[in-house]
């Protein structure tokens, strides 16, 4: 990749259990892992999973907080997750996606349809927790 304007790199998301976690994201929400074994075997600090090329969800482990010293206040942060991220998926994918989660027995709330986001409205959302409580919203605009 040689376009370096600005995008979303990662985000990274407090877990109880990274590998747990990362199961989830691959199985439920169909995100492809990263550098997990080499976590399993201690030679990474954490996993991750890939939403697209550009863009992967790092999954922390909270046992990790105290050692959060680049900005003060760092590590109270571990426990404090963020409102919601959104992933936009194609219809298909979204339709997919949502019966994943039902088939896995992940609570999924109503669909809702023309809520705005960074693309204007989109055609139908829903929102589900992982395993450690973050939130997500999954959405098409197709």
């Amino acid at each position: 990749m040689t376009d370096n304007t600005t995008r979303l790199d990662h985000i990274v998301l407090w877990v109880s259990d990274p590998i747990a976690a990362a199961g989830f994201y691959e199985k439920a929400v169909g995100l492809e892992p990263v550098r997990l074994t080499d976590y399993s075997v201690g030679e990474a600090p954490f996993p991750s999973v890939r939403v697209n090329e550009e863009t992967i969800l790092d999954l922390m482990p909270r046992a990790k907080a105290e050692r959060m010293r680049m900005l003060p206040g760092a590590a109270e942060s571990s426990g404090h997750p963020v409102n919601h991220v959104c992933l936009s998926l194609t219809a298909s994918d979204f339709d997919a996606l949502r019966s994943r989660l039902e088939e896995g027995s992940v609570p999924v709330s109503d669909v809702s349809r023309d809520s705005f986001g960074a693309r204007g409205l989109a055609r139908r959302s829903f929102y589900f927790r992982d395993p450690d409580g973050n939130v997500f919203e999954a959405r098409h605009y197709d």
